[in-house]
């Protein structure tokens, strides 16, 4: 079972062999590699090669003692400035994304291709769609999306992905909805208007998050299905289409 220690030393790059090596060394203080092996259950060559490793990372250190080399572990205190230094990294990568190479990849991509479509099933396809309407609304001006969607599907949407209405909020993304049927709940940064004609059958979910349009439905119950369309003339289309739908309600 995954503990959260697990996910903090994962998210900071260290592999869970790397973690127990780490924690035997601090146990024994300065320690040959014999002793480091045999107090942490792993084999020698194994816990060489990772103390090696441990070493260009900066939170172990090792020196001379006769003609063998002991080993060290630093200060916890490491892994703090690890996390930090990681997270700087990542921070600078992301503004580049941003900035820079997503801008530019999507110059070179052609207008329509089949990699602007794409097809996912299950709840994972759900999660994914909502994570891209968050990730790329969030990186547009305006920070908004419109929503069509029916009341037998709307019982699916967040079950995958139950804190997105508490993180589009955080993000200060607005959104305009046109239900289908009854329900719907009222949100902060949510308009909601009602169409209270459909089928009590009719499954669908449309957003249309420019240059985006995603649609979801059940092929079967409980088991939804995704397409996302990359295509800025098709969200723009969609867009109008809706905003003459929003005016006429």
């Amino acid at each position: 079972m995954t503990t959260s220690d697990d996910l903090s030393f994962s998210a900071i790059g260290l592999e869970p062999r790397e973690v127990q090596i780490y924690k035997a060394l601090l146990q024994l203080g300065p320690a040959s590699i014999r002793d480091v092996a045999a107090e942490s259950g792993i084999n020698r060559g194994t816990t060489y090669e990772t103390l090696k490793k441990l070493a260009e990372k900066g939170i172990v250190n090792y020196f001379p003692r006769g003609k063998r080399r002991v080993f060290q572990a630093e200060s916890p205190e490491r892994l703090l400035s690890l996390g930090e230094e990681r997270q700087s990294a990542i921070d600078t990568a992301i503004q580049l994304l941003r900035e820079e190479i997503v801008p530019s990849l999507k110059q070179a991509q052609p207008e329509m291709s089949l990699g602007n479509v794409r097809f996912y099933e299950g709840y994972d396809g759900v999660a994914l769609v909502l994570g891209d309407i968050l990730e790329t609304t969030e990186m547009e001006s305006d920070a908004s999306y419109s929503v069509i969607s029916t009341q037998r599907l709307r019982e699916h949407l967040y079950k995958p992905f139950p804190n997105f209405t508490r993180q589009r909020v955080n993000k200060g993304i607005k959104v305009r909805v046109i239900a289908v049927g009854d329900g719907g709940d009222d949100a902060e940064l949510a308009e909601r208007k009602w169409l209270p004609r459909g089928k009590a059958s009719d499954a669908s979910y449309i957003a249309i998050y420019p240059p985006k349009v995603a649609m979801i439905t059940l092929a079967r119950p409980n088991y939804p299905v995704v397409i996302i369309i990359d295509s800025a003339a098709i969200a723009s289309t969609q867009q109008i289409m809706f905003n003459t739908l929003w005016e006429f309600l």
